[in-house]
C-alpha cells in the first residue's frame, strides 16, 4: 500500500485499525495476519492466502444460495461474529466480497479496515452503504449491533434477492444470456436512496421461503438496536439458539467440522484462478514521503 495514496485517502486510521486487530484475534474463521513492515514509501502486510476466493463469486454465478448453503456460510459467520464481539471488537463491513473460501469449503472474514475495538460505542460513518446499519446512518453512535444488522443484510442477500435479465444475440443462431444480479435488500442507485430505505426498514420477501430464516432476518433487521436480535442481554446465543439454526450443532462449527457445501476449484495451495484478474500495475519509482508523513507510521 502506498503512503502517499493511504494520506491522501485519509485511511491512517483505518490501516492502523487492521494491522491492531489482525494482530489480536487468533480464529478459524477470520484471515491470519503474519507480519506487517514499511519502507519510506510503502507499507506492506503478509497475509494468508485463502485460495477459494470471494463469497461474492460463487453467489452471484448462482443467484442465490439453497436454505442450507446459506444456513452452513450463517453459522460460521454467527461463530465469527462472536468471537470479535468477545473481544469488544466491531467488525462493521460483513458482505459477500468480505468472506473468503478457503480450499475446503470454510468461511474466512477478511478485510479489517473498518474493524475497531469499541468500549462503549464510535460514530464514525464507515461501511458498504448497503450494509449500513440505521444507527450508522443517524451518526448517534454505534457499537457492536452494527454487524448483526448486516448479518440480516447477508442472509437475505444469500438466499433471496435475484434479478434475472435475458438478452437475446444472433450469430448464426439465436443464442440466450443470462445475466444474475445479486441486490441486497436495501438497494437504490445512489446512497441517499439507500439510507431512505434502510431507515424504513421495510422488507419484500417471499412467502413461499423458509418461516425461519424470514423471522430470523427480520430480527436481525430491526431499527431500533436496543430491539435487535443479537444485541439483546442473550448476545449471540439469542442468535445461535433462533429455530433457523436447530440443526446446527454449535459446539462443532469452531472446529470446522460442519459438512461444506460449496468446494472452491483448487490446483495447489498457491492456485490464484478463484480470483478475479487484474493487470498488474507499473510500479514506478515513488518519491520517499517526508519524513513526518512517515512518522504516522512508525510503528506499522
Amino acid at each position: 500500500m502506498k503512503i502517499v495514496d493511504l494520506i491522501r485517502l485519509k485511511q491512517q486510521q483505518h490501516v492502523h485499525n487492521e494491522k491492531e486487530v489482525l494482530m489480536g484475534v487468533n480464529h478459524p474463521f477470520i484471515v491470519k495476519l503474519f507480519w506487517t513492515w514499511h519502507d519510506d514509501r510503502c507499507l506492506f502486510m503478509l497475509m494468508e492466502f485463502v485460495p477459494g476466493g470471494e463469497l461474492f463469486s460463487y453467489l452471484r454465478s448462482r443467484g442465490k444460495f439453497s436454505n442450507e448453503t446459506g444456513l452452513f456460510f450463517a453459522a460460521e459467520i454467527v461463530c465469527a461474529l462472536e468471537y470479535l464481539h468477545s473481544k469488544d471488537i466491531v467488525y462493521r463491513d460483513l458482505k459477500p466480497e468480505n468472506i473468503l473460501l478457503d480450499r475446503e469449503g470454510h468461511v474466512k472474514l477478511t478485510d479489517f479496515g473498518f474493524a475497531k475495538k469499541v468500549v462503549d460505542r464510535t460514530c464514525t460513518l464507515c461501511g458498504t452503504p448497503e450494509y449500513l446499519a440505521p444507527e450508522i446512518i443517524q451518526g448517534k453512535g454505534h457499537g457492536l449491533a452494527v454487524d448483526w444488522w448486516a448479518l440480516g443484510v447477508l442472509i437475505f442477500e444469500m438466499l433471496f434477492w435475484v434479478k434475472r435479465e435475458s438478452v437475446y444475440a444472433c450469430v448464426r443462431e439465436s443464442v440466450c444470456m443470462c445475466f444474475l444480479y445479486v441486490y441486497p435488500p436495501f438497494f437504490d442507485d445512489n446512497p441517499f436512496g439507500i439510507y431512505q430505505k434502510v431507515l424504513s426498514a421495510k422488507l419484500n420477501i417471499p412467502r413461499q421461503l423458509d418461516f425461519y430464516v424470514k423471522d430470523l432476518i427480520k430480527k436481525l433487521l430491526v431499527v431500533d438496536k436496543t430491539n435487535r436480535l443479537g444485541n439483546l442481554r442473550g448476545g449471540a446465543e439469542d442468535v445461535k439458539s433462533h429455530k433457523w439454526f436447530r440443526s446446527v450443532d454449535w459446539d462443532v462449527v469452531p472446529q470446522r467440522k460442519l459438512k461444506p457445501i460449496i468446494i472452491p476449484e483448487v490446483a495447489h495451495e498457491g492456485d490464484p484462478s478463484n480470483f478475479e484478474a487484474y493487470p498488474e500495475e507499473k510500479r514506478k519509482k515513488e518519491p520517499a514521503v517526508s519524513p513526518r508523513d512517515l512518522e504516522i507510521f512508525k510503528n506499522f
